[in-house]
């Protein structure tokens, strides 16, 4: 079977970004609630505080490490198999990924080895801080990636010579008119991820009945953000959408499988969208809907599918159908967050099994949701690469279709490894669950006696096919 090298360059690289996606975000929330337990154990001495941020520290560690690992890759893919896209607008995302190193990585691995090391070598304080500085390193390495990322939705403060994109004005390349609601989307969807783990995770101990105060305390931190945070990313979607149907009228109508510009907007709650025929089939929708949202009029128009050259229209399952899964995993966290809330403020939620237990399986449905997103955003860009500037088939590098196959076939075999690895890793970790033989060094003075070696980082050691704590 013949395939399009394009296409194959672009399900390399869709491939690669996807798994690699989920473990930035997912730093970046537990990151920030590790950080957030350590100022609460200096402000309170309370111990299940400290105990949390050793616990979630193992797990951040190993996310951290295929974050990095699996994302190596994707600078070389730039190289490899999109060679005319660096050499088209190289001058403006080079610069963007190099800022990202040089204030956010550099910063990372700077304070990154004294917050896995100093738990009892360095002071309380000094190590607080490093968690946060970590926290802040990694919400700066989004905003620089989601920038380079945005500016290729909307890009402006450029001009193009000779095909050749340069810089004219800095501010107007970072700050792009779709960066400010794509970051925010974005970093409230890696912490509302990790809110997710930790609710199933302190969900899965009360099932157990096992670190009833440590599970406690997860639980409410978790519902308590989830029900700020779910409501809060409804309104910032909205506002993306709208940014978007701004900018990318195209994507919009294929989001909402919207064919003809010269009728109202139905919201397609489902349906198969059929490019041939240039309708929606089996479609259920609420008519009139989606114009109240994208307008703010009940009879409002937006263009249609049809107004749009066919060479011009988004792929529209991926885009469709991203869309409504991304939609209704965060209507579902609403719910989530909005009943764990009433059982809290009722006092019934530790009693609460019919609750507890399909929150403790709800872990992965952050991570499809932000996978789902990226799918509809990258996608609904199409046949754009740098929209209105560069197409994606005059982006790619002339490599055969033999070569592409073969490196996919070892990214995905290597990469598959690696990911199942990890999350058997994770999974072990969060088996034995937190540490209470462990106590937090006192919050001022001196720092405590340290544990033996480099394994005090981790907190543990492989010992007959079992975790045991490091000796």
């Amino acid at each position: 079977m013949d395939f399009d090298p394009t296409f194959l360059a672009r399900l390399q690289f869709a491939f690669t970004v996807s798994f690699h996606i989920v473990f930035p975000a997912f730093s970046i929330g537990t990151s920030a609630y590790i950080a957030t337990l350590l100022l609460l154990w200096s402000k309170t001495g309370a111990e299940r505080y400290h105990r949390l941020a050793r616990f979630w520290t193992k797990i951040f560690a190993v996310s951290f490490a295929m974050g990095v690992v699996s994302g190596i890759v994707l600078s070389y893919q730039f190289g490899t198999n999109w060679s005319r896209f660096s050499e088209v607008v190289g001058n403006v995302i080079g610069p963007l990924i190099g800022y990202e190193v040089l204030t956010a990585f550099f910063l990372e691995a700077t304070f990154l080895g004294i917050m896995l090391f100093g738990w009892t070598r360095v002071p309380p304080w000094l190590h607080v801080l490093s968690a946060c500085v970590v926290a802040f390193g990694t919400a700066i390495s989004g905003f620089w990636i989601l920038s380079a990322n945005s500016w290729m939705h909307t890009p402006a403060g450029f001009e193009m010579k000779d095909g050749i994109a340069y810089p004219t004005d800095w501010v107007k390349i970072i700050f792009n008119p779709s960066f400010p609601y794509r970051f925010a989307h974005m970093m409230i969807a890696a912490y509302l991820t990790t809110a997710v783990v930790v609710l199933a995770v302190g969900c899965r101990y009360l099932l157990q009945k096992r670190f009833g105060e440590d599970a406690r305390t997860m639980v409410r931190m978790a519902v308590g953000m989830i029900a700020v945070v779910a409501p809060l990313q409804l309104f910032v979607g909205d506002a993306h959408g709208l940014n978007t149907l701004e900018h990318q009228p195209a994507k919009i109508a294929a989001m909402e499988a919207h064919w003809d510009g010269s009728e109202p907007v139905a919201l397609s709650l489902f349906g198969w969208p059929n490019a041939q025929q240039e309708r929606t089939d089996f479609e259920l929708a609420i008519p009139n809907l989606s114009s109240l949202i994208l307008t703010h009029s009940w009879d409002g128009r937006i263009k249609g599918l049809k107004d749009f050259p066919a060479n011009e229209r988004p792929p529209l399952i991926t885009t469709y159908f991203g869309f409504r899964l991304m939609v209704a995993i965060g209507m579902l966290f609403i719910a989530t967050g909005l009943v764990g809330a009433w059982l809290w403020r009722r006092g019934t939620l530790w009693e609460a099994t019919w609750f507890q237990w399909p929150a403790s399986c709800m872990w992965p449905l952050g991570f499809i949701a932000i996978l789902s997103g990226w799918i509809t955003t990258e996608t609904g860009r199409q046949p754009w690469v740098v929209h209105g500037v560069l197409r994606t088939a005059d982006a790619a590098s002339p490599v055969a279709a033999s070569a592409l196959w073969t490196s996919l076939a070892l990214f995905v075999l290597v990469y598959c490894v690696v990911f199942s690895m990890g999350v058997y890793y994770v999974n072990r970790l969060i088996n034995r669950g937190p540490d209470a033989t462990v106590t937090a060094p006192p919050r001022h003075g001196q720092p405590g006696r340290p544990l033996s070696g480099a394994a005090e980082a981790v907190g543990e050691v492989v010992h007959d096919g079992a975790m045991e704590p490091a000796r």
